[in-house]
């Protein structure tokens, strides 16, 4: 158990923006933050989790934290040891956290309790897409080996994975198989890597049955093998643990401007309004699943199965999925224009060529 007694970067008032929240929570050493009002009592507490949710409701990143804040927090008391100790062990969560108040309702201490869990250790990259949508640049190099930011797709993946603790990670492959085990070769890699060959392309599920029996004993990061993205995979297994889920699949929030005028009508037919170019909002999939060891045993081998028939198959027998929202930065780049608008976005920050740019 650890003792804060310096508040200051735990703190945060009722007026901030869920945007400002969300720069705290990434560049703190906790993960959550209390909110307090004019006269330093506490209004309630906010976790990633909590934003996650909030998100999937319709809040926007523009918001003040109220609209996601937890209000009926478990609160203990300075100088109650005791009864302290007890509450935060009862308290569910990785990193379980009590705000202590005196008795002016007023926070001066924090107490946060040792991790209780540690996070998948296997993953499974799903690399061996043959890259259609992006034509003459995946003709002679595989589309994770393509350069974002001056680096091959597929190590920003891994890279994000390893800094994640994952010590096992398997990758997928099929098309153009031998440039990714060089790439893997030469990179010096932390984790242990371990192929999968798929003599025939599986779909985005059926490499799951290649998995070692080991593999069952926890959930499994799987990732398509053409994104960029700062998802946290630490709150992503927090979500898992805290909601009690069989699988979490993670989506992103994509927003379409309709070029036209939607007419809005009853239902007789009669003329109600025109909404002149909306603007729709859906939560897509986002090529990133955490799947307990259930759905291992729905794949079965040398079959090809698509992840969205696995989770249906998962749902029908009764297991628990949950939506797991990205408000980080997030890009697939299966198409050309995603590929060219995500690798100016990395050169950017360093002044390197962009990408493609020299034949454009």
């Amino acid at each position: 158990m650890k003792r804060i007694t310096d508040t200051s970067t735990l703190v945060i008032g009722p007026n901030t923006s869920v945007r400002v929240l969300l720069e705290r929570l990434s560049s703190g050493n906790e993960p959550f933050q209390i909110v307090l009002d004019n006269d330093g009592r506490v209004i309630g507490t906010i976790t990633d989790g909590d934003v996650r949710r909030a998100i999937l409701n319709g809040m926007a990143l523009e918001d003040s934290v109220v609209s996601c804040l937890n209000t009926s927090p478990t609160i203990g008391k300075i100088g109650d040891e005791t009864q302290n100790s007890r509450l935060l062990r009862r308290l569910k969560g990785l990193r379980p956290f009590l705000p202590l108040i005196d008795e002016n309702q007023k926070l001066r201490e924090v107490l946060v309790a040792e991790p209780k869990t540690s996070q998948s250790s296997v993953a499974l990259i799903m690399a061996g897409g043959f890259g259609k949508r992006l034509g003459e640049r995946t003709r002679n190099i595989p589309k994770p080996l393509l350069p974002v930011g001056g680096q091959p797709i597929l190590e920003h993946i891994v890279s994000a994975i390893e800094a994640a603790g994952v010590g096992t990670i398997h990758v997928s492959v099929h098309y153009l198989a031998d440039q990714i085990k060089t790439f893997f070769d030469a990179r010096g890699s932390v984790a242990e890597i371990l192929f999968i060959e798929e003599e025939a392309p599986l779909g985005t599920a059926g490499a799951l049955s290649y998995l070692p029996s080991s593999s069952a004993s926890g959930p499994i990061l799987v990732v398509n093998g053409d994104l960029i993205t700062d998802v946290n995979y630490s709150a992503l297994h927090e979500f898992y643990v805290r909601h009690n889920l069989d699988a979490a699949v993670c989506v992103a929030r994509y927003d379409i401007q309709l070029p036209y005028g939607v007419v809005r009508y009853d239902e007789s037919g009669v003329f109600a309004g025109i909404d002149e170019k909306p603007q729709i909002s859906n939560f897509v999939a986002a090529g990133i699943y955490y799947l307990g060891s259930e759905f291992l045993a729905l794949v079965k081998p040398g079959e090809r199965l698509d992840m969205p028939d696995l989770l249906m198959m998962g749902r029908n027998i009764g297991l628990k999925i949950g939506l797991f929202p990205i408000h980080e930065m997030w890009t697939d780049v299966g198409r050309p224009e995603d590929l060219a608008a995500a690798d100016q976005a990395a050169r950017e920050q360093t002044g390197a060529p962009v990408f493609g740019s020299e034949s454009r």
